[in-house]
């Protein structure tokens, strides 16, 4: 029976994750780390943290392993400097305590197409946290870099309705890597990785987490 740490329990791909751990016969505790309260369960312990100020003397920091999908966009960020100091700063902090704390095993969302030289300022953001968690000296790293996802209601962007509309009705057309992926997907891909902890550092690309 094992213990999970997920970090950003709230977001669309962390509550897949969340779900799928409650649910999980081989998984005894769930601890997600969160501003606000998530919803009770028997198996959940949901510390309410500031994560500016986080508590670096937790003892739920060691865990078996830890799942991050923790991230904003620049339009909930509000700016650059916003968006980077969630996408980079908070998932590095958490990275560096479970380390410190003994945690084995991470598993980190990423995006496809994270890259430090990319021109477009997400990628090379992502590129960034990849490289940085990467340093971390992590028994297991996973990361997952999916391209579209597809999950619940979202916002009605004009963009990202058009992206999701051709990731899902156009699939066919596309190839492989660049096809919308369901945040399930995501979710199970990653917590299978973190249960069967694999040594050294790991890439899915988009087009394998749809296997």
């Amino acid at each position: 029976m094992k213990t999970v740490l997920i970090i950003g329990a709230s977001g669309q791909v962390g509550q897949a994750m969340l779900q799928l751990a409650l649910q999980d016969s081989d998984i005894l505790k769930v601890i997600a780390p969160s501003r606000r309260p998530l919803s009770p369960h028997a198996k959940l312990e949901n510390p309410i943290v500031d994560f500016n100020k986080l508590p670096e003397d937790a003892s739920w920091w060691k865990v078996d392993f830890a799942l991050c999908a923790l991230g904003t966009t620049l339009r909930q960020a509000k700016s650059k400097l916003g968006f980077y100091k969630v996408d980079h700063d908070y998932i590095l902090a958490t990275a560096k305590l479970t380390r410190q704390a003994g945690t084995p095993v991470f598993c980190l969302v990423s995006s496809l197409g994270a890259n430090l030289s990319s021109r477009i300022f997400y990628l090379r953001v992502k590129g960034e946290t990849e490289r940085d968690i990467s340093a971390l000296g992590f028994d297991s790293l996973t990361i997952a870099r999916p391209s579209l996802l597809i999950a619940g209601p979202r916002s009605q962007r004009l963009l990202e309705g058009l992206g999701l509309f051709i990731g899902k009705h156009m699939a066919a057309l596309l190839p492989r890597r660049y096809r919308a992926v369901s945040t399930h997907q995501v979710a199970k891909a990653l917590l299978n990785v973190g249960l069967s902890k694999q040594a050294g550092v790991h890439m899915i690309e988009s087009e394998k987490l749809r296997d």
